[in-house]
């Protein structure tokens, strides 16, 4: 990762769009930013990570506002993430010198008690003298508040309503400003360093800092992603690609509320184009077991219990029905609606909000329920109000399996009665049962669950294996595939083993293209077409490893591995044709998924070789 220095960056942009591949990310904990190859973040939600963008110009070039910082003559980029940290590397190369920027979100310890929020980029000399440029352009609550720019103290800052940052620039030219954006151009000789920090204040006072300041902070930052990052417990032959991807979740953990969300953006499309462009800056239950098994793995007891417990408190709100996802505080209201932006490369439309929440997904009980058994046996313990609820929903689960849903894939058209959401109905009442067993939830129903249990299973053995395409089906008496099937594997569903192995040479040999597997055959309410799903590759990598066929799936791994942008990020999707990322990003659940392989395969590997 980070060698590869590409194209010239300055000419990478079609249409003032970078390509979803040229992104990388940085983050303090509350919010995030992306950052493109050619030194421009393109988006940045204020104060937090879904709140609306200050920077928003990835899906909308001319009115969401960017923060600039390049060479002025061309040049070539290479970048990487320092070691071990979110802090991310930028070498520009021009004819003339080099030059390097490390860019941060930076972080603050604990004991400090200013509101001091801010991000920096440092700018280093290192060889010869390049002139640059840099240029904020600052658009508050995505682009439809008006902007108001002065001087406090002599320095720039942007206000609007109560919302606030300054601009502060130290050997990096006189910052002056226009209507719309605070500019500046330097040249920078070998051996010199320049800085430019963006602190910003939501409701609270914008605080100025000292260059010395901002240097401490940058380097104390970078040392406590070092610490973090040096007490996890990453083996095995893919070590580096695991901990990069628990760094690019840890991004995605909302640490006021410890909830983790799905992706950093909204409505980056799944088509170029297309109408599937949906805001995953929430946190999605489906997401939640394999959120928690990654954490668990890896040494993250803080985020293990912070995670669960931000789930408990959330799903406690709509209790005994569960959301498909919840916000970041907790909240279940999510209105969707949209922007009058243009989208990625006129993809439209662009939304805010998800309007998903008030699906009926069934799947999401079992999830939840698989989620608490695994926090259970780790811990030994459960919450006495918590115990009474996971017993409540393994109730509700007796009642209303038999329903119709729209599925873990959230389709648009009408409710069906999807294999996966069978499964994990299956998987919740089995978890649930050995609770109830161990003492740790009530037991009063377990006869029921375990009855209703088997009859689940009898459901998707006779109703949801087609015997003409040899697998389980997408729903009950359909023909169509579904890679979500596999999550059955995976979660230890107890139908019949043949069937199992079966389906996984099915949709291997169907939805599999190379290294890409498609979500699943058939239609799904929405015009379109979209690229192959991440997720689903690892999905069916580790359930080759599940069952015997470990060479086969170290191959189709190392195949993954590959398709990871040059800072071992991952979108939500993959255009097979182009490689070109599809999707927001960074797509917490193509990370998990990985993360989730890698270490079955390192499991089944140390089996095998015992």
């Amino acid at each position: 990762m980070g060698t590869d220095p590409g194209p010239p960056a300055g000419g990478l942009r079609i249409g003032g769009y970078a390509p979803l591949r040229e992104y990388a990310v940085i983050g303090d904990g509350r919010t995030a930013a992306l950052v493109a190859r050619d030194g421009s973040v393109d988006w940045l939600g204020l104060p937090d990570l879904d709140s609306p963008t200050v920077f928003g110009a990835v899906l909308d070039a001319s009115r969401g506002g960017r923060f600039t910082l390049a060479p002025s003559v061309p040049y070539w980029a290479e970048r990487r993430y320092l070691p071990g940290t979110n802090v991310l590397e930028t070498t520009f190369s021009t004819a003339q010198g080099a030059v390097r920027v490390t860019d941060a979100l930076t972080l603050h310890e604990a004991a400090t008690l200013t509101p001091m929020r801010e991000l920096l980029r440092r700018v280093d000399g290192l060889s010869g003298s390049v002139p640059l440029h840099w240029s904020v352009q600052p658009r508050f609550g995505y682009g439809t508040r008006r902007t108001r720019l002065a001087r406090r103290a002599g320095v720039p800052v942007a206000t609007a309503g109560r919302d606030a940052l300054a601009v502060c620039a130290w050997d990096a030219g006189e910052p002056g400003y226009d209507r719309d954006a605070v500019s500046s151009h330097f040249e920078l000789a070998e051996g010199r360093r320049a800085l430019v920090a963006m602190p910003f204040a939501h409701q609270e006072p914008l605080v100025l800092p000292t260059r010395a300041e901002c240097e401490a902070r940058l380097d104390g930052t970078c040392a406590t992603w070092r610490s973090w990052a040096h007490d996890r417990l990453c083996t095995g032959r893919w070590q580096q690609t695991v901990m990069r991807s628990l760094l690019a979740l840890k991004l995605l953990v909302y640490a006021p509320s410890g909830a983790v969300a799905a992706a950093v953006t909204t409505s980056l499309p799944e088509h170029i184009g297309g109408e599937r462009n949906w805001d995953y800056r929430f946190s999605w239950v489906r997401d939640s077991a394999f959120t928690l098994a990654a954490f668990l793995r890896l040494g993250c007891p803080a985020e293990a219990h912070a995670y669960f417990w931000w789930l408990m408190h959330a799903s406690q709100l709509t209790h005994p029905d569960l959301n498909v996802l919840y916000r970041l505080d907790g909240g279940h209201r999510t209105p969707e609606r949209t922007l009058p932006w243009e989208g990625y490369h006129r993809s439209a439309p662009v939304r805010i909000g998800n309007a998903a929440v008030s699906q009926v997904q069934l799947d999401t009980y079992g999830e939840l329920l698989q989620t608490a058994w695994q926090y259970a046996r780790a811990t030994g313990h459960l919450d006495a109000d918590v115990a009474r609820r996971l017993a409540e929903l393994a109730d509700l689960i007796c009642t209303t399996w038999q329903e119709p849903d729209a599925g873990i894939w959230e389709v648009r058209s009408p409710p069906r009665h999807f294999t996966q959401s069978k499964m994990m109905c299956w998987v919740g009442l089995d978890r649930a049962a050995d609770l109830a067993e161990r003492g740790m939830i009530p037991a009063r129903h377990l006869p029921r669950w375990q009855t209703t249990r088997d009859q689940i299973r009898a459901f998707v053995e006779s109703r949801c294996f087609s015997h003409r395409r040899n697998s389980y089906v997408r729903s009950a008496g359909s023909e169509e595939l579904d890679a979500a099937v596999l999550l059955g594997n995976l979660y230890g569903y107890g139908g019949d083993d043949h069937y199992m192995r079966a389906t996984i040479n099915t949709l291997g040999g169907q939805l599999r293209h190379g290294p890409y597997v498609d979500r699943y055959s058939g239609e799904d309410g929405l015009r379109g077409s979209e690229g192959a799903f991440l997720a689903c590759s690892f999905w069916l990598a580790e359930s080759l490893a599940r069952t015997g066929r470990l060479p086969q799936a170290i191959e189709l791994m190392d195949e993954l591995v590959g398709l990871a942008n040059d800072v071992g990020l991952y979108s939500e999707e993959i255009d097979p044709t182009t490689g070109d990322f599809l999707g927001n990003l960074p797509q917490g659940l193509s990370h998990l998924a990985l993360i989730s392989a890698a270490c079955a395969i390192t499991a089944a590997s140390k089996d095998t070789a015992r």
